[in-house]
């Protein structure tokens, strides 16, 4: 070889070398650690709870970040979606508001990475993750979720905030019992001046099938009370709701409106919704949930088999999501506190649900 093509080896091998070296960050000296050091008190949780969550870290580097969560259910990034980071302080400290949880957790991660906005379980260290700690919230111990035996299965009594239907609601676990007949009763009502409302969901996931639900007369809710039968996965990152399938009875605040629909979310797409008129007395809702299509159907009272009147029914092979971690979810809540508000107490009975596979 001459000279020249030596010389020209020499300098490929070096570029190589050093391109094999951008490829691969440089392992650290030591093993970064992170600790809780501030943790607020345990509370099932809600988008108006808030506290302090403060901790320090070691053998972080230049872009490092700790990321939080707070577990009411499940993880929840804390403490904004939008804003997901917390800064480590040159004296390697860190502190951030965090909304309220039963458990507190922070991670280091090193620059670049991308959390996801709910988790069932904590990240095990890699994958840009450095290191992982939790803590129970003070007072954790007396907090016992309320669980309900409903048409037997076991429902989870919603204790906490949340803004479904476009403003925040308040949920209060009296509000939701089974009387001696077995029946589920969901209720909203006022006190001490502040709107409450209820929602069960199913503790566990069911995925395809058949989803039944008998509920007694709606017909006479305000416009603005909202009911709602569906399923929901809370582990899905989409924010679309494109993992949700729902039967609503309300008139959304609008006296003239349509009282019912089936929903193959998201909403804003006009295909995806099918209004219909559901009748004064008890009435049979249900969908039947099947691998590229779901059927909705409504039928005048309890009775199951043929000869049941059919109310409205729609057959949805757009957008049909496929089961994950979904939960069936019932509740009762005012919509956008409106201009027409519900007159309170006000109440919806199911009777009961069913699931066929």
């Amino acid at each position: 070889m001459t000279s020249f093509g030596r010389k020209r080896a020499g300098i490929l091998v070096c570029v190589c070398l050093v391109l094999l070296a951008g490829c691969h960050q440089p392992s650290r000296d030591h093993r970064p650690k992170i600790t809780i050091t501030e943790v607020p008190k345990a509370d099932l949780g809600g988008p108006q709870k808030m506290g302090y969550l403060a901790g320090s870290v070691s053998d972080a580097e230049p872009g490092d970040h700790v990321v939080l969560y707070a577990r009411s259910g499940v993880w929840w990034l804390q403490p904004f979606a939008n804003n997901p980071l917390t800064t480590i302080q040159p004296d390697q400290v860190w502190k951030n508001s965090t909304h309220l949880g039963i458990e507190y957790a922070a991670l280091l991660v090193e620059p670049g990475f991308h959390p996801a906005l709910r988790l069932a379980a904590l990240p095990a260290v890699g994958n840009g993750v450095l290191a992982v700690t939790s803590l129970k919230g003070e007072g954790s111990e007396t907090i016992i979720p309320k669980v309900l035996h409903f048409s037997g299965y076991d429902w989870t009594v919603n204790t906490s905030d949340n803004d479904r239907g476009g403003v925040t609601n308040s949920y209060d676990p009296d509000n939701a019992w089974v009387d001696a007949k077995g029946y589920l009763h969901l209720r909203m009502m006022s006190r001490n001046g502040k709107l409450s409302c209820a929602e069960v969901s199913l503790e566990r996931s069911l995925g395809y099938g058949l989803y039944r639900f008998v509920v007694q007369d709606s017909a006479h809710l305000d416009p603005s009370a909202t009911v709602g039968l569906f399923t929901f996965d809370e582990l899905s990152a989409n924010e679309n709701r494109t993992n949700e399938l729902d039967i609503e009875l309300s008139r959304w605040g609008n006296a003239a409106s349509k009282n019912a629909q089936y929903v193959v979310q998201p909403f804003f797409v006009p295909e995806n919704v099918s209004r219909f008129m559901a009748p004064a007395g008890e009435l049979t809702h249900s969908f039947r949930w099947e691998p590229g299509k779901v059927t909705f159907q409504t039928t005048r009272g309890a009775a199951l088999g043929t000869g049941q009147k059919l109310v409205s029914e729609k057959v949805f092979t757009s957008g049909v999501p496929v089961p994950a971690s979904e939960k069936v979810h019932m509740d009762l809540y005012d919509f956008q506190h409106s201009k027409n508000p519900s007159r309170l107490p006000t109440e919806v009975v199911v009777e009961k649900f069913e699931y066929l596979p």
